[in-house]
């Protein structure tokens, strides 16, 4: 019995997209179904016009090859859940913290409680918010209900490179897209997390039928 994983993220400028990315092969790599999803853009274009790489990002986006934007019906679907986003201010951006406050419904129902829950995100500077961001976005799985899986010390490229357990990061100076480490820390969560929802899944399963 495959695990649904939604992927849902937020990305100006593709960085976490990249990450997004990854996280979703490493998941199918474990068995699981997924979603790659985007929240919408909420920054007013004059804004996003003073970055040009947000403004190529933001278009290809909503272009006809752009990421599927989320839906509700999404996390529904969903056993896992991965929230990614950049780091703003030590906190996730407000676009993607404008869906996450739309799930209100779902929480109610008792719905969100059934979810695993993991999150990654990327920041300009090494010491600019990416453990708070992680731990920001947890926040909601708490008041959700749902179980956290982070990333850990998972594998050597954890351990010996990355050294984050929280979750997939990327320090982006100069813009600089992430490189095949992060990418791989990425996948490497993706693969534990497809491992992890897949048993919970299995568990609920068995659990209901017994």
């Amino acid at each position: 019995m495959y695990p649904n994983i939604a992927v849902v993220h937020y990305s100006a400028t593709g960085n976490t997209l990249k990450l997004a990315t990854a996280l979703a092969e490493g998941a199918r790599e474990g068995g699981a179904a997924v979603r790659l999803l985007r929240v919408p853009e909420l920054a007013p274009r004059h804004a996003i016009e003073k970055n040009p790489t947000w403004v190529r990002h933001l278009d290809k986006e909503e272009s006809e090859r752009g990421t599927p934007l989320a839906q509700l019906d999404d996390l529904v679907w969903a056993d896992g859940i991965a929230l990614g986003s950049p780091a703003r201010f030590g906190g996730p951006t407000a676009q993607l913290k404008n869906f996450l406050d739309s799930t209100g419904g779902l929480w109610a129902k008792g719905e969100m409680s059934k979810k695993a829950v993991t999150a990654f995100t990327s920041a300009s500077t090494s010491h600019g918010g990416l453990e708070s961001t992680i731990l920001a976005l947890l926040n909601v799985a708490y008041h959700w209900g749902a179980l956290i899986m982070p990333l850990g010390y998972a594998d050597d490229t954890i351990r010996k490179h990355t050294g984050n357990p929280y979750g997939a990061t990327w320090v982006s100076r100069g813009g600089s897209a992430p490189d095949d480490m992060a990418l791989s820390a990425a996948r490497t969560q993706g693969r534990r997390f497809a491992t992890i929802v897949g048993a919970l899944k299995r568990g609920m399963v068995n659990s209901s039928g017994s």
